[in-house]
């Protein structure tokens, strides 16, 4: 097993990326800093050898204090720390001061912190162990020994059983012949374990249904054995010659016109800090940082099984902790920079991730903008085309949580303008039922749910949030949250047209203003203004959202648990004023949480906008209906949150881009 792996492997990491100084404030905590703060745990005689860490992250400085920061500057180095309680009961968070070596302070956890390793090992052998476990498996024909069992989070139904402890639910699957873990699950099984003993409290069994007898591997060598493969041909790929045109200095990657500063955190994988364009001679900043903020994926299924299913990914299990190695010529080109990602294990030690960044520049086959001029051409001489190809910087990570992959870009273009894109491939989650064909008796009722996508596999439907933390600095941290809506405009009556439509803006004037649904059928822009510079001709520098994958559904957000705990999916857009508190919009603690830490509680208090530092929130989303074409591995679906200049640049900013 992947996890077992990693427990183990886990500690020949430790010396990996243990040195180093750290070169800026916001970078990153170092493998010696991680080690330093087991031992200062320690001798406050708050920690032991046995003490674990679900999460250890770094605390930032005051913003104000970053951005007066220069090369030299000392700033404290903190970290928030959740660990075991010293007498085994329960988790308690520390503030640890790594500069000073003191701990400032401890106190009990008011929520459930992430999930552990050690924990779903002990979660897979709890469930495998209790007695109701062992019948239900003998009444399949199978013992323990035939099976794998997945220990998923079992979100909060609010009936009781999550108090006090800490639960997963653990449904199994056949052995994997090939590569597919997840085409025969044994279905109408599963148990339920508090992680707090790593003990089943009980064990589900509806009765058996057909096990898949097809082991649905997707390698090639699989595939192969399955059909013909396609044949041979001349590949098409990415190549540069004379290496890459950035520059990397520390944490700060620097190309064209642009550079940033990167991190990787458990909790939310890449954080970009301090991203800014070059204009002309100056460097202005765009965003303070940029980073995943939570991920929520709800299965539409309410049986048994399925309905629990309401996985917040980022905050329960971590996007930073399940970044996987990228494969080069698949995941990345051949010739990206690879990058390890630096982290805690459950011991507080520094673990490496090898390959889990790539970074790389592309000429991605489009003009970046062109013009023929028809009139310039005669006879004698034609006059081709003037434009430039397009080429961006590609800042890439894919965390594999659970069946799903999620392949997270930061995409930076010559034009002034980023994308943030969301690539999901993987493997569909799959429930066994008896249905095989849909002439079968059995398929309205096993379909009801969801798509048959193989003989006695269907796949459920569900959702896919993903909720982006932006905090837009344009040029200052004060800045102006402003619509810019498309209305019908007023036409006098002596006007040939009847129907035009002109721009308006609106500057909300609080939090709760601040809340956004888009439809196409009200298009507008949302708006970042630095109220206090101009440009050239008069303008307001400005960055906005001019769009993004968004998704809604008839949900019921005082009264369903799952949505209750994320409703900050009833709107695609929200702002606050800046609270260095309020990085995830899940809440501090998503394992089980019960909804009264979230970015749509935290708004109610309505704080005025005006002359703030203010924070801009984006969920990009997706439902999936499944279908054939899904299994057995999905093709990669690409969501995004587009970002543009308006009026920021005095021109074209790709004007002056170089043709080869």
């Amino acid at each position: 097993m992947r996890l077992r792996s990693l427990l183990a492997g886990s500690a020949a990491t430790l010396l990996i990326g243990a040195t180093g100084a750290i070169a800026h404030p916001l970078d990153g905590l170092s493998g010696e800093e991680y080690g330093r703060i087991g031992e200062i745990l320690r001798d406050a005689e708050i920690a032991t050898d046995e003490t674990l860490y679900p999460l250890i992250e770094l605390i930032e400085p005051e913003k104000s204090a970053v951005l007066d920061w220069e090369e030299g500057d000392d700033l404290a180095r903190r970290a928030m720390v959740h660990m075991s309680a010293p007498d085994g009961d329960g988790f308690v968070e520390a503030t640890v001061n790594l500069t000073t070596g003191e701990v400032e302070n401890t106190e009990p956890v008011t929520g459930q912190p992430m999930i552990l390793f050690q924990e779903f090992v002990s979660a897979m052998e709890g469930a495998l162990s209790h007695p109701d476990m062992v019948t239900g498996l003998e009444s399949r024909g199978l013992t323990p020994e035939d099976v794998f069992c997945l220990p998923l989070t079992a979100g909060n139904f609010f009936t009781g059983e999550e108090d006090g402890n800490r639960l997963m639910k653990v449904p199994c699957y056949l052995n994997p012949e090939g590569s597919n873990f997840y085409a025969k699950p044994v279905e109408g099984l599963f148990a339920v374990v508090d992680l707090n003993t790593g003990e089943a409290i009980r064990v589900v069994d509806e009765g058996n249904v057909p096990i898949p007898e097809d082991p649905w591997g997707y390698t090639e060598e699989e595939i192969a054995e399955r059909m013909e493969l396609r044949p041979a041909g001349n590949p098409a790929k990415l190549s540069q010659e004379g290496g890459p045109n950035f520059t990397m200095d520390g944490s700060q990657v620097e190309w064209d016109m642009w550079r940033f500063r990167h991190r990787i955190d458990k909790r939310p994988g890449p954080v970009l800090s301090q991203i800014e364009v070059r204009d002309g001679d100056e460097w202005r900043s765009v965003l303070y940082q940029a980073h995943l903020s939570e991920v929520f994926v709800p299965y539409m299924d309410p049986t048994s099984g399925m309905y629990w299913r309401t996985y917040m990914d980022s905050g329960e299990y971590g996007f930073g902790l399940f970044l996987t190695p990228l494969t080069p010529g698949v995941d990345c080109p051949e010739y990206a920079t690879y990058m390890p990602a630096l982290i805690a294990d459950d011991m507080g030690n520094p673990l490496e991730i090898p390959d889990a960044i790539c970074i790389f520049e592309r000429n991605i086959g489009d003009p970046a903008w062109r013009h023929y001029e028809v009139f310039a051409q005669t006879p004698d001489h034609p006059v081709p085309a003037e434009g430039r190809p397009a080429t961006e910087l590609v800042y890439r990570t894919a965390s594999e949580v659970g069946n799903y992959d999620y392949l997270i870009d930061y995409r930076f273009e010559q034009n002034g303008q980023m994308r943030i894109m969301i690539g999901a491939t993987g493997l569909d989650a799959v429930k066994g039922v008896a249905t095989e064909h849909l002439d079968d008796e059995t398929a309205a009722e096993d379909t009801e749910w969801g798509t048959l996508i193989a003989p006695n596999l269907v796949a459920s439907n569900h959702d896919h949030y993903f909720n982006f933390r932006l905090d837009f600095d344009i040029d200052q941290p004060v800045n102006e949250f402003a619509t810019l809506d498309i209305v019908p405009a007023e036409i006098s009556a002596d006007s040939p047209r009847r129907s035009m439509w002109e721009v308006q803006k609106s500057v909300p004037a609080s939090e709760m203003e601040a809340r956004y649904r888009i439809s196409a059928m009200n298009k507008r822009y949302f708006t970042i203004y630095n109220t206090d510079r101009e440009g050239p001709l008069g303008h307001i520098p400005s960055y906005m959202i001019h769009h993004g994958s968004i998704a809604y559904g008839p949900y019921d957000f005082e009264n369903d648990p799952p949505m209750k705990r994320n409703a900050y999916i009833e709107y695609s857009v929200w702002n606050t004023v800046y609270d260095p508190e309020q990085r995830y919009a899940g809440g501090k603690f998503a394992l089980q949480s019960d909804g009264s830490d979230t970015l749509a509680e935290w708004v109610k208090e309505d704080k005025p906008l005006a002359g703030e530092d203010v924070v801009t929130w984006f969920t990009a989303g997706f439902h999936h209906i499944p279908r054939l074409e899904d299994w057995p591995v999905m093709s990669t679906e690409w969501k995004q949150v587009h970002i543009i200049p308006n009026n920021f640049f005095s021109l074209n900013p790709a004007i002056n881009t170089r043709r080869d």
